[in-house]
């Protein structure tokens, strides 16, 4: 018989020891932070609108950039002309003067058309029953027609034949003040400034409209308590309270007047003589009506640094004063 071997017991030096510390699990492969799904989602739903600006926003002002330091006629080959375009534009006396109307054009907005908005504005606020809602539908109505319609509609106003402004002026007997509105070069900017004031009141005044609406009905009674008139009480209170909306106003009007076209294309294309002309107009007439594709470029490219100073200028000067307003609070 085989002979069995005397089972030693087990000491504790030789019992696993529980207390002992393991040996840490072997590290899987650790999921990269910005392939969480939650991390995705932003990105996920941006996607489309970034990709949208990109191709039809971003990627035309880089080849209108481009395309000013050519000279091409929209058809041929391209040939690099450096800064010509440049230096041209630069000596260019009809820009300049599409610059100084475009300045004329965003003066006469932000004197004119905001404070008439803000009246009208303050109108509404104050007739908040059945007539209130049927002068808004009224005074709203320039705003929804088309620019073209506006264009031909006032075109057809200002006609020295047969226009209502004319026959007006008949009616009352001031025969001496009759005149080709649109065929004279120190009345042409004014007349279509009026029309593009006419059309863009409704816009100001709706942004105006619900800024008053937002003060609290509370703030009006203590001032009417504290014995405050309706005047007292708009420049004291509620125009001071709207200072970010009138901010704001200021700067669409601004970015709007500089780039301003479709109006007065179609009331004066420009004339007479350039005295309407915008930067906008002078660009389209350069590039597509003198097939002067990388000239016409140029004031594009020339226009988007105008209107990109100006709306940083004007982001830059609020934010100041706001800070400033702050601190001082």
């Amino acid at each position: 018989m085989p002979v069995r071997q005397p089972t030693t017991p087990a000491t504790s030096a030789d019992a696993p020891a529980e207390d002992a510390p393991h040996p840490p699990p072997t590290a899987g492969p650790r999921r990269r932070r910005w392939l969480d799904p939650e991390r995705l989602v932003v990105p996920a739903f941006l996607a489309p609108a970034l990709l949208f600006i990109g191709v039809y926003l971003l990627w035309p002002i880089v080849q209108s950039i481009e395309l000013s330091f050519f000279s091409w006629n929209g058809v041929g080959a391209r040939d690099y002309l450096g800064f010509d375009n440049w230096r041209k534009l630069a000596g260019d006396s009809v820009f300049w003067l599409a610059f100084r109307n475009n300045l004329v054009l965003i003066t006469l907005s932000i004197a004119i058309q905001l404070p008439l908005a803000m009246a009208l504005a303050v109108v509404l606020d104050r007739l908040r029953n059945r007539i209130g809602r049927i002068l808004q539908a009224i005074w709203f109505i320039p705003l929804l027609l088309s620019t073209v319609a506006v264009g031909v509609l006032f075109g057809n106003v200002y006609n020295p034949t047969f226009g209502m402004v004319n026959r007006g002026l008949e009616a009352i007997g001031l025969e001496q003040l009759t005149r080709a509105w649109l065929g004279e070069p120190g009345t042409a900017l004014y007349a279509v400034i009026a029309v593009v004031i006419w059309q863009f009141v409704p816009f100001y005044m709706i942004l105006f409209a619900a800024a008053l609406g937002d003060l609290s009905d509370d703030l009006h009674g203590a001032a009417r308590i504290d014995g405050a008139t309706e005047t007292q009480y708009f420049f004291r209170v509620a125009l001071p309270a709207l200072r970010p909306v009138i901010g704001v106003a200021v700067t669409l009007s601004v970015i709007g007047s500089l780039k301003y076209f479709d109006v007065v294309w179609v009331m004066t294309q420009g004339g007479p003589v350039n005295a309407t002309e915008l930067m906008a107009t002078y660009m389209f007439r350069s590039a597509f009506r003198g097939n002067q594709m990388g000239y016409g470029a140029t004031i594009a490219s020339a226009l988007f640094l105008t209107v990109l100073f100006a709306t940083v200028f004007f982001l830059a000067w609020r934010t100041a004063r706001r800070r400033a307003e702050e601190r001082r609070g």
